[in-house]
């Protein structure tokens, strides 16, 4: 199997592997633990953060080890909301959202508040003058992924932050497609919050991290917690943090290298479908504003579904979008911030490159999805006579 699904979870890098195996049999000791063989697991810790606050360009105070993304996404909305610039209950949020801010969003709205939600323009980018336009006396806060998990475009956060800046706005951003694939160390600081997640760069699953202005005096979701300065109770998974800032920091190290493999990658694959271009819409944005290894498209007459199926029965593993949605059976999200029809939503598919991922495979998926329309063609042709 050719896998083209990187954007839902990677494989664990074999350094982070060999450091999860060694933390777990020799620093094994709970990191809150007072006696020795404890301390050496809460100084080993400490250096994680220490060095995964390096490589975010972020303050160690405000940098918490969660289970996930969508823990941390969670938590850090939940943070945000313990201490609003200002007294208020609107929020607002990009409609294309992982489904982990879209469940909080609803939680929340039975608690009183407002919910606006933000399309996408037709490159798939949040329009700021929209959000500004959006902005209520009462807007205590914005939610916005800074990579899109399903077409990958990125946003323009730099003009985003100094919104909601100049309004007393919170904004929290999801991190998690772009941590380990843009360097994000210039626009992390300026940002109240942000979460990332392990298992998207090359490490464990399970594990993850958010950070929060370490000036905000937020209250704890849960109280009475004792691990990460009560940010979140539970014992830490101190060999899962140390394979994940492992992985960090080969990915990170990579970045450049990988960002130019992927470009080639993205403009091969695309010209492979060159002989049903009439067929295909690609949803992306120019190449500033795009993360190459990501390729979100539609091919007009067939189902995301039935494409995905034809290209696991040959040997490639693509998505419909998002693995966190698609046990709801239901778009993704971004088709419906794009505007698309019912019938456009159900054509959507996502290829995602990664490390494994050779200029021949490509080639061959390409292939493979022209023959497979050609075919579907055909086959439609017989049935009409």
């Amino acid at each position: 199997m050719k896998y083209f699904d990187f954007a839902a979870t990677t494989p664990l890098d074999p350094e982070a592997a060999e450091v999860y195996l060694k933390v777990a049999t020799e620093y094994f000791g709970n990191s809150s633990s007072l006696h020795d063989t404890g301390g050496q697991s809460a100084a080993l810790l400490e250096n994680c953060r220490e060095e995964l606050a390096k490589l975010l360009g972020i303050d160690k105070n405000g940098l918490f080890f969660t289970s996930g993304g969508t823990e941390g996404n969670f938590l850090a909305i939940e943070a945000l909301l313990s201490v609003p610039k200002k007294e208020g209950n609107h929020i607002i949020a990009g409609m294309a959202e992982h489904s982990s801010i879209h469940g909080i969003l609803n939680r929340l709205k039975e608690f009183g508040y407002e919910i606006t939600l933000l399309p996408l323009n037709s490159q798939g980018l949040i329009d700021p003058e929209q959000l500004k336009h959006s902005i209520k006396p009462e807007t205590i806060l914005f939610v916005l992924q800074h990579v899109n998990s399903e077409i990958g475009t990125i946003q323009p956060i730099d003009e985003i932050t100094k919104i909601c800046k100049d309004n007393e706005i919170h904004f929290h951003s999801d991190f998690v497609q772009s941590f380990g694939k843009i360097d994000v160390k210039r626009i992390a600081p300026l940002i109240s919050s942000f979460s990332f997640s392990g298992h998207k760069i090359y490490g464990p699953k399970g594990i993850g991290g958010v950070y929060v202005d370490p000036i905000l005096k937020w209250e704890p979701f849960f109280p009475g917690g004792s691990h990460e300065r009560g940010f979140r109770p539970g014992t830490l998974n101190v060999p899962a943090i140390a394979a994940m800032t492992v992985a960090a920091q080969k990915i990170i190290g990579n970045l450049q290298e990988d960002t130019n493999k992927y470009q080639l990658l993205r403009k091969t694959f695309i010209e492979t479908l060159e002989p049903i271009k009439e067929k295909v819409k690609i949803h992306q944005a120019n190449e500033a504003s795009q993360l190459a290894n990501i390729v979100g498209l539609g091919i007009s007459g067939i189902e995301g579904q039935w494409m995905m199926l034809e290209c696991n029965r040959l040997g490639f593993a693509i998505s419909t979008g998002s693995a966190c949605q698609i046990g709801m059976q239901s778009p993704a999200k971004v088709t419906q911030a794009l505007g698309l029809s019912t019938t456009e939503a159900k054509e959507f598919i996502r290829i995602s490159f990664g490390h494994s991922t050779s200029l021949e495979d490509v080639v061959k998926l390409g292939e493979s999805i022209v023959s497979i329309v050609h075919a579907f063609e055909a086959a439609s042709v017989i049935l009409k006579n």
